[in-house]
């Protein structure tokens, strides 16, 4: 009974560490996730790229995440290998160093932590403060999963069912490697596995010698987690995860046969507690950036021919996107069926306005005439799915589907709708606009550049909420997609404020590209209009939006 009893306990402690660093990394994400690809692509050396990782992964507290950002932006050519790899291996080192931060005894924060991050995220509206009410929720509820784990642990500490288990694991090293990168594998967490790994540490649990090779195994699982996510993805998705298991697989199997055989020759004395375990692991991965960082550049060659293309990445954007519909007039189905189709075939129709937004305003710089015209020929295939939607709801029959699938056909049409205005927006204004800069040959001021970008990566943030209100309907993430309607409004209002300010400070570059600042402002205002229009339906059928904002009663005339 014990034992079941130990089991229960252990489990809902671990699940409760899992969600509580994933909701500080939503919480993150959801805040400045629009800036992490300009901070993962803007860096000119190796070692700026590895700081950048330490940051990302202290930010998000994964280093998977990172790791998942680095061959995202690398398949889609905006960060080369080496700086890619880089920022992983910085990843990981940054995940290390918050998992010190973590393992203090800061028990007596969980009460301010509750009540702070519990009053932004329940009283406040505003995206960044009631995120970071998440973020410092999430917090208190990692340092009360850890506190579970520790009482978890307390029952059978004693008992001969854990000292036993413990013993083994101390005597064969190569079993304990392999306990931890199971752990972190099952887990998909390298903090949340090493965080309990030192946790039994802590606690006299788990000898030292045996929690050293459970980290370093909890290290190379670690590495295991994007290649797995990542295995169904191209080949450039997958080369920098693949090297970075390759440099940590090799690293960890060294150091855990050096370290088990200098401890038990007693070459060596390390501190035998959680917090020696912690500084170890912040060793491991210190050590493995500054042996690895050097050669980021030579392993690219091995890596590729490893690795290699199996077919040339198409030149014309438009074949690398052309998929075949998911849509059939001819066999439309059940309701059910029917409207899974239409949101596919919305989801490729979002893809396809993406692929036509994320380098808007790099044509505003490059100059790049052919690669104007390939975004503006997009619009013929986002035309494509509208006529295609268009079709496919018009032969549904009325009757079968009954009112309530009917209503939602018809507003996943009008979602369509709009999704085909904001590919005109970019083909008919923003690409124009971009090709007008060409001829001219001006140049935004660095203040008005810098808020087009900030906007821009907002708005593709919203794209992805966009894509997850589509096919979840979730009403949190809809009502979040209202909220940054509103919040890109006030910023657009503030851009061209600011730019009038500097109209009157007669700086010279905004007197010659105000019509084109201004008109790009509305332009990128109305794109993102039409992708928040996602959210309507499901707060409508919440109860959460109101039919008009006009006041219902006008008081009457003289009084």
């Amino acid at each position: 009974m014990a034992i079941l009893s130990f089991l229960v306990q252990l489990t809902g402690a671990t699940m409760l560490l899992l969600f509580a660093v994933r909701m500080v990394r939503t919480g993150i994400e959801r805040s400045y996730g629009a800036s992490f690809q300009r901070m993962l692509t803007g860096q000119s050396s190796m070692m700026a790229a590895s700081a950048t990782g330490v940051i990302l992964a202290v930010v998000l507290q994964s280093s998977a995440a990172v790791a998942l950002l680095a061959a995202g932006f690398a398949s889609g050519g905006y960060l080369a290998f080496p700086a890619g790899l880089a920022i992983v291996l910085g990843g990981d080192l940054g995940s290390a160093l918050i998992i010190q931060v973590l393992s203090f005894q800061l028990d007596w924060l969980v009460p301010v932590l509750l009540a702070v991050g519990g009053w932004l995220f329940v009283k406040t509206e505003g995206r960044v403060w009631r995120q970071a009410g998440r973020i410092l929720m999430g917090i208190a509820f990692i340092l009360i999963a850890l506190r579970f784990l520790r009482e978890a642990m307390d029952p059978i500490r004693d008992s001969a069912f854990l000292p036993a288990i413990a013993n083994y694991l101390a005597r064969d090293f190569i079993t304990a490697f392999l306990v931890g990168a199971a752990l972190a594998f099952v887990m998909h967490s390298s903090v949340a596995a090493i965080l309990m790994c030192v946790t039994l540490v802590q606690i006299d649990a788990v000898p030292f010698s045996a929690g050293l090779s459970l980290v370093l195994g909890a290290n190379f699982g670690s590495a295991f987690i994007p290649v797995w996510l990542t295995r169904s993805l191209d080949v450039r998705t997958r080369r920098i995860p693949v090297a970075n298991l390759v440099l940590r697989g090799c690293w960890a199997v060294i150091v855990l046969f050096a370290a088990n055989f200098a401890l038990r020759g007693g070459w060596v004395s390390l501190p035998e507690t959680g917090q020696g375990l912690v500084l170890a692991h912040i060793a491991f991965n210190a050590s493995l950036l500054l042996i690895a960082l050097p050669f980021v550049k030579v392993l690219e060659a091995p890596v590729r021919a490893m690795m290699p293309n199996v077919l040339k990445a198409p030149t014309d954007p438009r074949l690398a996107l052309h998929e075949i519909s998911a849509l059939d007039p001819e066999n439309v189905g059940p309701p059910a069926q029917a409207l899974s189709s239409l949101k596919k075939e919305l989801l490729r129709m979002t893809d396809l306005v993406e692929v036509m937004f994320r380098p808007a305003l790099e044509l505003y710089r490059n100059r790049d005439l052919a690669r104007i015209k390939a975004v503006q020929a997009l619009d013929d295939d986002v035309n494509a799915c509208l006529a295609g939607i268009r079709d496919f709801v018009a032969v549904i029959p009325q009757k079968e589907f009954g009112k309530e699938n009917a209503k939602l056909a018809r507003d996943l049409m009008e979602y369509a709708i709009r999704l085909e205005t904001a590919g005109d927006v970019v083909a008919k204004r923003l690409a124009v606009l971009a090709r007008e800069m060409c001829k001219e040959r001006t140049h935004f001021s660095q203040e008005g550049w810098n808020e087009l970008v900030r906007m821009h990566e907002s708005i593709l943030a919203n794209m992805k909420l966009a894509s997850n209100v589509l096919m979840s309907d979730d009403l949190e993430s809809a009502r979040l997609l209202s909220l940054e309607k509103t919040e890109l409004k006030q910023a657009e209002r503030r851009s061209r404020k600011r730019h009038l300010k500097r109209l009157q400070d007669g700086k010279v570059n905004s007197f010659e590209t105000s019509d084109i600042h201004l008109e790009t402002l509305r332009a990128l205002r109305e794109f993102n209009s039409h992708i928040a229009a996602v959210a309507y339906p499901v707060l409508y059928r919440n109860g959460q939006l109101l039919e008009t904002r006009l006041i219902e009663d006008m008081p009457e005339a003289g009084s």
